[in-house]
């Protein structure tokens, strides 16, 4: 071995030492009665946070099922108060519907019967204005039967029950007279004055008759053209006849077998009169 191999074995050997004093340094520290007791109070304290962590971590998920099955029974119960509420406005909106149409069915029954009141009160006064008529008549129908009306040579009488033509002039007949006939424009103005108050039709003595069809009184004698003009169905051949009645102060064609009064005429008593 030369001098330089023992040089080199000096040098390596002199970290050994070092290392081995440092060694024997640490022992000296562990073998410390306080640093036992810190170590173990460190462990004791990170086994109890340890603990503690675990168990807050189990609370934490308690907690976070907690919450998430209230939140599912909130949104359960909110979905059934929103179901109920939307049930409760669909019945609200109905019942409101309801209460319009029934609210606009009894305007509408109202005001019909607000109308028929009116058209009753009117036929009512028209009754009550032809028999004041007729009894002013009355009082200058000396020459007549008593409810029948004075004027010029002839007797007339306004029938108070509706019948088809044939029938009136058959109830005419009955009482010796027969259905109106009008000669002159003054007999005209009578019957229209007469029938200022009422609206009802009243069937006179003319009628389209075959087989010429042309506008005959009930005696054979045409229509004197000067007269009037006839309105209505004039030209029309009804199966059962065309008549003619007036209303209104005009006169119309109609069919022979629809209900009217009717007026009937004959000739006054005029010597009795004297």
């Amino acid at each position: 071995m030369t001098f330089d191999d023992f040089k080199t074995k000096t040098m390596k050997d002199q970290p050994d030492e070092k290392s081995n004093g440092q060694k024997a340094k640490g022992l000296q520290c562990l073998s410390s009665p306080w640093w036992c007791l810190a170590a173990v109070t460190l462990g004791v304290f990170c086994l109890g946070s340890l603990v503690t962590i675990v168990l807050l971590g189990i609370q934490l998920c308690q907690v976070s099922d907690l919450l998430k099955q209230q939140q599912a029974n909130l949104t359960h119960q909110e979905n059934i108060l929103e179901g109920r509420s939307l049930a409760q406005r669909q019945a609200e909106e109905a019942s409101k519907e309801s209460q319009r149409e029934l609210r606009e069915m009894i305007e509408t029954l109202a005001r019909k019967l607000e109308e028929k009141s009116k058209e009753q009160m009117e036929l009512h006064q028209q009754n009550l204005n032809l028999q004041e008529a007729l009894k002013r008549g009355a009082n200058f129908s000396v020459p007549c039967p008593q409810d029948w009306i004075w004027h010029g040579e002839n007797c007339y009488l306004f029938s108070s029950g509706p019948f088809d033509w044939e029938k009136s002039g058959e109830t005419c007949l009955a009482l010796d007279a027969q259905l109106l006939k009008i000669n002159n424009t003054g007999d005209l103005d009578f019957i229209r004055q007469a029938l200022s108050h009422s609206s009802f039709p009243f069937w006179i003595g003319l009628s389209l008759r075959k087989p010429s069809y042309t506008w005959l009184w009930e005696d054979g004698s045409p229509l004197a053209p000067h007269l009037f003009r006839l309105q209505g169905a004039v030209s029309q051949r009804h199966p059962e006849g065309t008549c003619a009645y007036i209303q209104r102060g005009a006169v119309f064609a109609e069919n022979c077998i629809l209900a009217a009064f009717s007026i009937c005429q004959k000739a006054a008593n005029l010597l009795t009169a004297q």
